[in-house]
């Protein structure tokens, strides 16, 4: 099958994250199975989804991981002017479908190439290792990991995470943490605002903290030029909270997301968050004994990736994909979960993530052509015995 036969199939499995996924999951398993390579899975426990892995070649230390995800993101709501789910050749050098971009052109050069990576005298191995549930919180990717840490005798050194970056080589990403915050307060008349405790108004402060917090961090000189924004981010998405313009809020919610760099840390924030909160808690509490603010998870935090320009994967990156350019992005991947494990891991893949997640997504031909370059390129890297 060619690379775009491949990647129609794989569009056409509407699998959404937190879906089950094992319709796209059983394809891509016999596809595999159909060239002599053993599957691995590492289902959830309910049995509804699974993460595959498998090795091709020897089973030698110093091998590389080709990561992907094979959920994607809702349609509902957009305007497209095609089936999503079915990938679409308008003549104009794209091919439009949901997920065409984000990520199954890259899962689609990865099984294009299979035959060629069975038939090669490869002298180290290439595994594949496929997620779910990336789209809802790269929820998969550390048990995967894992996984393949545990399922074999020898060790893979590299990870490289096919996320769409126009085939450059991104060496970093931010920490991703979103979380819910929920507000107590005591209702009432609106006239009677100091006499009661306004889930709303405690709400704007912890907002307020939080906007507060982010400008400290850049004041303080905590800067990272290698992103945009050079600085960690916090941003509230959602607010809710009162029924009437007179009458005070008894509850409040808000959802907010972190975005750090390397050099700040998550848990760090969250907590001095926390004991902001036990402050106002401590001080409020005499007017209202049950105002309570409560802040729980919206899905666990992803790890930032901080891959050093001169770590070896970098070049062996640079020279299959053909680009030089070194980048970071500020979007959650899974290559910082791979890090975490002891992979050298960076991000390189086809399309642009300016594509991603919108109303009809596409990948362009040339950028799946250069996909399928950085794969025969890889091939011939592994089957050299100067491959270290």
């Amino acid at each position: 099958m060619t690379v775009e036969k491949i990647l129609a199939k794989l569009v056409s499995f509407p699998v959404l994250g937190g879906e089950s996924n094992m319709s796209i999951l059983n394809w891509i398993k016999d596809y595999i199975a159909t060239y002599g390579v053993t599957v691995n899975l590492v289902p959830n426990q309910e049995g509804t989804k699974a993460s595959l892995h498998c090795r091709i070649g020897p089973a030698v230390d110093g091998g590389i991981i080709l990561s992907g995800h094979m959920d994607v993101v809702p349609v509902v709501g957009q305007e497209w002017s095609t089936d999503p789910f079915v990938l679409t050749d308008k003549g104009d050098g794209k091919l439009y479908g949901r997920g065409s971009c984000d990520m199954k052109g890259f899962l689609a050069c990865c099984l294009a190439a299979l035959p060629e990576m069975v038939k090669a005298d490869l002298k180290k191995p290439i595994y594949f290792a496929f997620s779910y549930d990336e789209e809802v919180g790269c929820l998969a990717a550390p048990e995967l990991a894992r996984a393949i840490k545990t399922q074999y005798g020898e060790t893979p050194k590299y990870a490289l995470i096919g996320e769409p970056s126009l085939m450059e080589p991104i060496v970093g990403q931010k920490g991703i943490y979103i979380l819910e915050t929920y507000v107590n307060g005591s209702a009432g008349h609106s006239s009677r605002i100091k006499q009661e405790v306004s889930a709303i108004h405690e709400a704007m402060r912890l907002i307020l903290w939080l906007e507060n917090k982010m400008d400290r961090l850049i004041a303080d000189g905590r800067l990272d030029d290698r992103f945009h924004p050079p600085h960690s981010s916090i941003h509230i998405g959602l607010v809710n909270g009162g029924i009437a313009p007179n009458v005070i809020a008894d509850k409040a919610h808000f959802y907010w997301d972190l975005r750090t760099i390397p050099m700040d840390d998550i848990q760090a924030i969250v907590a001095e968050f926390e004991a902001y909160c036990r402050q106002r808690e401590n001080e409020l509490q005499g007017i209202f004994p049950d105002f309570s603010i409560k802040t729980v998870e919206n899905h666990p935090p992803v790890p930032h990736l901080d891959t050093k320009a001169d770590d070896a994967i970098v070049a062996l990156i640079k020279r299959i994909s053909g680009s030089s350019k070194l980048d970071t992005v500020s979007y959650a991947a899974e290559a910082g979960q791979f890090a975490n494990e002891g992979f050298h891991s960076a991000i390189c893949g086809p399309g642009s993530i300016a594509q991603a997640h919108r109303a009809d997504e596409f990948i362009a031909k040339e950028q799946l052509a250069k996909g399928m370059e950085m794969m025969d390129k890889l091939i011939k890297e592994l089957s050299s015995g100067n491959f270290a």
